[in-house]
């Protein structure tokens, strides 16, 4: 078993548009976590649709697919030194609700607008984690 979690962390086309990136960035650092392979790159529908598959059948989804490929995205694998997955929870912790409910001092609530484009994505459970790494980054991040 690693020392280390991992999870998926996606700055979404939204912020990467309004140039938070830096910022988001420097926050993920600045908590302690590492950031292990980082890649800017613009969502193929395929790969869209497979971040997003357990949500086929909700009637935001093809909305989500439409957004996640309407622009460049930053992807990063990302790690805290903990085999019990916390890696995904310290990082939705600092994310906040969605758009501008979330609490000041997390991302969405610092920096969002919007409850659908809300800047940043992150794995859910260290299962999402594995299954979200492998899509974008392959067997190198498993």
């Amino acid at each position: 078993m690693s020392l280390f979690s991992k999870a998926l962390v996606i700055i979404k086309p939204d912020a990467v548009l309004r140039k938070l990136a830096g910022r988001i960035i420097q926050r993920i650092e600045d908590k302690g976590l590492r950031i292990v392979e980082m890649k800017m790159q613009r969502l193929t529908i395929a790969e869209a649709d497979e971040l997003y598959k357990e949500h086929r059948e909700k009637s935001w989804f093809q909305h989500q697919i439409d957004f996640m490929t309407s622009g460049t995205c930053i992807l990063m694998s990302v790690e805290a030194m903990s085999p019990d997955g916390e890696a995904c929870l310290i990082i939705r912790q600092m994310m906040g609700d969605y758009g501008s409910y979330g609490q000041p001092g997390t991302i969405r609530g610092d920096f969002g607008l919007d409850v659908r484009q809300n800047l940043i994505h992150c794995s859910d459970s260290p299962e999402a984690a594995e299954r979200e790494l492998y899509i974008f980054f392959g067997d190198a991040e498993l």
